[in-house]
């Protein structure tokens, strides 16, 4: 038998998943390998640093747990969250999509319209966040719900600080009235280090960037008849709105936080919903 060459070891792992039964692993697993030979190939990866790879892959694993994905973090520090939002959603005329991030907890407080989702005092800025859930074509969505969560004036969210905040701090569900519209009481978001203690955070440092997030409040808004979204609205005064560490924020998404007589800041930003076919 004479030695395998590169190609030939490439070409012969694709051989072997030609029989995978689901059509759409198979081209998954298919293009992985070759894209993933290729890399290895293409940078001459050594033993050495083969095997490091496998141990920052095993770590991130370790590190994560009932509150922390490491893997989404992963994910979001290298652009993939936002790639993938981009080839899913892109095409549409609604509200731009962004990345879900690791804090996100599902089944929130359901708040009536107005209502605070601020169940801890630590100094923030109080806002009113508000607007109107529509359609593409102007018509506003009676009942929409918008899921949202965000960080408190100490940089952390809820789920951060299982023994400081309560659990569902600067977390609710609300729905949106008869005219489309929403209003939400909370306070003003603030830039915040994503966790930089474990592997994505050493894998930062090596690669000279930063951890930071650009300040905003996270939105899942979603209606019967209508495709979901997962979003943000940026504060337009924060800083790293250009150097935001996951690749996060987009023009479209950025509103500003007007202070009005009364001392009250106002931020207002509509959500635009496609609907299905």
């Amino acid at each position: 038998m004479e030695p395998i060459t590169e190609d030939a070891l490439t070409a012969e792992v694709v051989a072997r998943l030609a029989a995978t039964p689901d059509a759409r692993l198979r081209e998954i697993m298919t293009s992985l390998v070759r894209h993933l030979h290729a890399f290895a190939r293409d940078v001459r990866l050594t033993e050495d640093e083969w095997f490091a790879g496998i141990r920052f892959l095993t770590e991130t694993g370790q590190t994560c747990d009932a509150v922390r994905q490491e893997f989404v973090l992963l994910s979001d520090t290298l652009g993939l969250s936002t790639l993938v939002d981009l080839i899913n959603h892109a095409s549409s005329d609604a509200t731009e999509p962004t990345i879900l991030g690791p804090f996100y907890v599902p089944d929130s407080p359901l708040r009536e319209y107005g209502a605070s989702m601020v169940e801890y005092d630590d100094g923030g800025n109080p806002v009113v966040l508000r607007g109107v859930v529509r359609d593409e074509c102007g018509a506003p969505v009676v009942g929409a719900v918008l899921d949202l969560w965000q960080n408190a004036a100490n940089g952390f969210y809820a789920v951060q600080q299982p023994d400081v905040q309560p659990a569902t701090n600067l977390r609710g569900r609300y729905r949106a009235d008869a005219s489309g519209r929403y209003e939400v009481r909370t306070v003003r978001p603030v830039p915040y280090a994503i966790p930089a203690d474990g592997p994505v955070g050493r894998l930062l440092a090596d690669t000279g960037r930063h951890p930071w997030r650009a300040a905003h409040i996270h939105a899942k808004v979603s209606a019967t008849g209508f495709e979901p979204i997962t979003t943000h609205v940026f504060d337009r005064d924060s800083a790293y709105l250009d150097s935001d560490t996951v690749f996060g924020v987009k023009e479209s998404l950025i509103e500003d936080f007007v202070a009005r007589d009364d001392g009250s800041v106002v931020c207002e930003h509509d959500f635009v919903l496609h609907r299905q076919v």
